[in-house]
């Protein structure tokens, strides 16, 4: 069974950090590319970053650049997600999803969620002023 955990959500203040993680386990995924997205009460699930089955590629949306990085880690079989969430601020509060890439999609579009077959349940973060 294919499962996709996140963890690491919670409460911060404003300026402070976050490190989420995302366990895949049931099948490979170290040829997947894989996805942060979140989303906010009464809004669309949006793209957050995204890095290559490599590791070496990594893309964010502009509002979280400089701030938010995000990395992998494919050893032992097993493929876990991470997102460091640095000087955070009120409008990163959102539930956070985490979200497998398969490889037919080649390159590029890693903002469109509709490239992605795997997802977590989504962990909560929220970032007080």
């Amino acid at each position: 069974q294919v499962q996709l955990v996140e963890s690491g959500g919670g409460l911060v203040q404003a300026g402070g950090s976050l490190r989420l993680s995302c366990a895949a386990s049931g099948r490979a995924f170290s040829s997947f590319a894989m996805g942060w997205f979140r989303q906010a009460p009464g809004k669309e699930r949006d793209f957050v970053a995204a890095i290559s089955w490599s590791g070496d590629d990594t893309y964010y949306v502009d509002s979280v650049k400089g701030r938010f990085t995000i990395s992998r880690d494919d050893a032992n079989t097993k493929t876990t997600l991470y997102l460091q969430m640095d000087s955070l601020k009120t409008e990163d509060k959102a539930v956070y999803y985490c979200a497998a890439r398969p490889p037919l999609y080649g390159s590029g579009s890693y903002y469109n969620p509709l490239q992605y077959d795997y997802w977590g349940q989504g962990t909560q973060v929220t970032v007080s002023s």
